[in-house]
């Protein structure tokens, strides 16, 4: 899987200047934490359970988006627990004696945190079935007809994996997750709780007006809504502003080229292109990524599913198409060319 250096504001990635304030943000307790109700029901249920009988958790897998909080709820499930949080990640462990020390000196219910645990390479995978099923490593002592198998007892520990492309998971280990959830993109509502708690953690006076313009405008994300309140602080503080109004957010996120979905100017230029060169398509993808000056590969994993979801764009066997409400947003007139009801023709006959 190809890795991208997404530098834009409304990216979902993390980066490097994301990690002190996700810190300080993140909620401890499970009743902090906002959103993502049934996750949160369900884990409950399952964390409570699990200390009423005295066992560790079962292990446990989450799935969804960046920047949605898997991270965020692993803590939250080992506090809630009452145990140590081991922190690491698919790509950090490149090899199976790497991860045989990690879990040789965990400790009686900890929890293992593997963030992208898609990218795990089969030799490590290998090592963690026994791990996760037995509370066994599997270690292998000496080479050719000599060699043998010695097999270390472990403590029981609770595996909590996450990353954002379940499908790239192989089946094995897939399975072997007695809790798997899917975290879902938050509503302008829920993010608007976010904006407010996290300027009250911040210091930061904000008009409701002006969280919930804040909210709109961060893609369903937590960590893009984080990310553009420090932006828009950043905004206040140069105009000596005591409070961030609506006024100065809508100013500062202008600025910034973030239109009111949660846009910018790439995500607009792509569109503009499919509409305005190809007649609103259908248009191969390398086509829209050689116009629009980008790699397919980031055209295709980083714009498109944004716009997606918005029902901006589509993707049929002759290639992209803009949507009505595409041509909405930009203020163009639609030609309905790309109706949806003749792309779904065009798909069956496909």
């Amino acid at each position: 899987m190809p890795e991208f250096n997404d530098d834009r504001i409304v990216s979902s990635l993390q980066k490097p200047n994301d990690g002190e304030a996700e810190n300080t943000l993140r909620p401890k307790l499970m009743k902090d934490y906002i959103g993502q109700e049934k996750v949160k029901k369900n884990l409950g249920v399952c964390i409570g359970a699990a200390k009423i009988r005295s066992e560790p958790l079962d292990h446990v897998l989450l799935y969804g988006p960046p920047g949605l909080g898997k991270t965020t709820l692993s803590h939250i499930i080992a506090n809630e627990m009452g145990a140590h949080i081991w922190i690491t990640s698919g790509p950090a462990i490149e090899k199976a004696g790497d991860l045989a020390s990690i879990i040789s000196n965990l400790n009686e219910n900890d929890v293992l945190f593997i963030d992208e645990i898609h990218r795990l390479n089969r030799a490590v995978e290998e090592v963690l079935y026994p791990a996760m099923e037995d509370y066994v490593l599997d270690i292998v002592v000496g080479k050719g007809p000599g060699a043998r198998s010695i097999r270390v007892p472990l403590p029981r520990f609770t595996l909590i994996g996450a990353t954002t492309r379940a499908g790239m998971l192989t089946s094995p280990l897939r399975d072997r997750f007695g809790i798997i959830y899917r975290l879902e993109l938050y509503t302008p509502a829920e993010l608007k709780i976010i904006v407010k708690r996290s300027a009250s953690l911040l210091s930061i006076d904000i008009d409701d007006a002006a969280a919930g313009e804040i909210a709109g405008r961060s893609r369903g994300t937590p960590r893009i809504a984080n990310r553009l309140l420090k932006r828009v602080r950043d905004y206040a503080d140069v105009e000596d502003a005591e409070k961030i109004s609506l006024e100065l957010a809508s100013k500062a996120l202008y600025e910034m080229d973030v239109d009111g979905l949660g846009l910018d100017a790439t995500d607009r230029s792509i569109l503009e292109t499919i509409i305005e060169k190809f007649g609103g398509g259908p248009v191969g993808l390398e086509t829209v990524a050689a116009a629009s000056g980008e790699e397919a590969n980031t055209v295709e994993d980083v714009y498109e599913p944004y716009l997606m979801q918005l029902g901006f764009i589509s993707r049929t066997p002759r290639g992209r198409v803009c949507l009505e409400g595409a041509y909405r947003h930009l203020g163009k007139k639609y030609t309905g060319k790309t109706d949806a009801a003749q792309l779904k023709i065009d798909d069956a006959e496909n």
